[in-house]
Formats: structure tokens, sequence, C-alpha cells
């Protein structure tokens, strides 16, 4: 199964962020409950890097006062572990699993931003995979056939 399987649910996870924005920009897109990773782009909407809770977290436990103006670009995370549509998801969730990932940008070609792989869904797709075959392969057994 290929990653441009998830794409639809991928798609409704992305949220993305200028580099030039501020933080609190980003912070705010992150209030939300459902938004666990903000992707930053350039002007020519190429990923450059994400955020997350925990990178406004740490910057605003830096910040004094009110003056915390600190832009997006100063914060996020720039070398960003990502996937393209055409990789096999069993592959991208063996990296995620491996590095502790709950998500991972999809990008195309032109490092655009496409969507958010979440290591939920990943699994859910995968595991159904494995249940299709495994009831293709008892009916073949069983002398039923192929469906």
């Amino acid at each position: 199964m290929l990653v441009a399987r998830m794409l639809a649910v991928a798609r409704q996870r992305l949220v993305k962020i200028d580099a030039s924005a501020l933080l609190t920009d980003a912070a705010g897109l992150l209030g939300d409950p459902q938004v666990n990773l903000v992707v930053v782009s350039d002007s020519d909407g190429a990923m450059v890097g994400v955020i997350t809770k925990t990178d406004v977290v740490r910057q605003i436990s830096q910040c004094r006062g009110s003056a915390c103006t600190t832009i997006a670009a100063t914060v996020m995370t720039p070398n960003v572990t990502y996937c393209h549509p055409n990789e096999f998801l069993h592959d991208v969730w063996s990296i995620m699993k491996e590095r502790g990932f709950l998500h991972i940008p999809i990008v195309d070609n032109d490092s655009r931003p496409c969507g958010v792989l979440n290591a939920r869904d990943a699994l859910q797709a995968l595991l159904g995979e494995v249940e299709d075959e495994e009831s293709l392969l008892r009916d073949y057994v069983m002398g039923i056939g192929y469906r």
C-alpha cells in the first residue's frame, strides 16, 4: 500500500503557516485539539520546517513579559523527516515507529506539503490490509477461492 492511499485523511490534518508568521499565530493553530503539527512553508509554498506544541512551549518559557514576538522560522524544526505519496506505507510506518513520530508530513516532488500522516491512521490502514490478505488466504485454503 502506498502513502498516496492515505492522502484524503492526511490532507485534513495539514495545517500550514508562512515562515514569516509570528509564533503566536502557530500557537493559535496548535490550540486546536486536532492539530499537533504545523508545517512551515516559504513564500513559494515549499516546506521549510515544522512547529509542534513542544516547540511553542519551549520558546514561551524563554519569553520575558509581552515581548514574545518571535517569528515561526526561528522556532521551527528545520530538518524534517517527511515522506512522498509514492512511498510504501509500511516503510514510512517503520521510520515513524523507530523514531517515535506520531506525525510525518507528506510532500510532493517540489517539497510542497500535501498532508500530514498520523501514526494511528497509518497503523489502521496497515492492519486493514493484513486482515484483507488473511481473509483471502483463508478463503483460498478453505477451497472457496479468491473473491
